[in-house]
């Protein structure tokens, strides 16, 4: 018997009778390890906890296996100026850079245009099967991660869509949670929405349950993942489930990739890039390593 969903893995859902999709995902360990190789500040923290859920989030909706999701935030005269998360094959990584003199200077809970002010966020979709790459770019408006997303799949992919994510402490230290859900009208998955409506019945119909969910349901430990679609969803005449891959850290810095990418630039750019030691030191912002390369 398959055990139930609980942290670290993401569970699949389909309403067929609604032409409905939708994805469920609790971070918790994985989230924490990603988070350690960094002495963020609680609002920079509790940035990147909402961005990797959704990375996540959107990287459960790849059918390729070998394919990745880039999900980037930046700005030019923000305190946060870049943050950075991706996911391939159920690993996740992420980084923010800011500045935390400004920083500083902010509450304890700032507002997202605090943080980045006039900026955009872009979702790189990477099918390495295929050799495609689609890109949607979208403003940093409203106030939170989750709501420019949702904007991005209304806007550039034309679907409908609802968000929802949630940071907060739990025993065992950070946690965040998400629900995304969307409506696919008349089984259209992988052709164009041109004819996609926010106002089609059944997506209405969908979207009021869905967005009851709350910030307690998903994080809730005791509540599986299974168990908050059935409380969700349980009206409906078929809702069809599938477990997705485990999440794990992943970081694919080694000092053998770097020796590669070093080993095509010109002989003068490797002499400037030297140290005292002879050495090229390269630092990996995700894993906040250094990698001395002798080449």
């Amino acid at each position: 018997m398959q055990s139930e969903t609980g942290e670290d893995q993401v569970l699949a859902f389909t309403i067929p009778g609604r032409d409905a999709r939708g994805r469920l995902v609790r971070l918790g360990p994985v989230l924490r390890k990603v988070l350690e190789a960094h002495a963020y500040p609680a609002p920079i923290r509790d940035l990147l906890a909402e961005a990797l859920v959704l990375t996540a989030l959107l990287g459960a909706l790849l059918k390729d296996p070998t394919g990745q999701l880039t999900m980037q935030a930046q700005t030019e005269q923000g305190i946060v100026d870049l943050l950075v998360c991706d996911y391939r094959d159920g690993e996740l990584r992420g980084y923010v850079r800011h500045d935390a003199d400004r920083l500083a200077m902010l509450g304890a809970r700032p507002s997202l245009f605090a943080l980045f002010g006039q900026g955009y966020l872009a979702i790189t979709f990477d099918l390495a099967a295929t050799g495609q790459r689609y890109q949607g770019i979208v403003p940093l408006e409203g106030d939170s991660l989750a709501a420019a997303c949702q904007a991005y799949f209304v806007q550039s992919e034309q679907v409908p869509t609802l968000i929802r994510v949630t940071v907060g402490e739990g025993r065992d230290g950070l946690h965040a949670g998400a629900l995304l859900v969307q409506h696919l009208p008349d089984g259209e998955e992988g052709r164009e929405r041109l004819h996609a409506r926010l106002d089609h019945p059944e997506w209405e119909h969908v979207a009021a349950l869905a967005g009851s969910i709350t910030p307690r349901e998903l994080l809730q430990d005791d509540l599986t993942l299974e168990g908050l679609v059935w409380r969700l969803f349980h009206e409906e005449a078929e809702v069809r489930i599938e477990q997705g891959p485990a999440l794990t850290k992943g970081c694919r810095c080694t000092a053998e990739y770097y020796r590669s990418v070093l080993a095509r630039f010109p002989a003068e750019d490797l002499e400037s890039m030297r140290d005292e030691q002879g050495q090229i030191v390269v630092d990996c912002a995700f894993c906040s390593k250094l990698f001395p390369i002798a080449i």
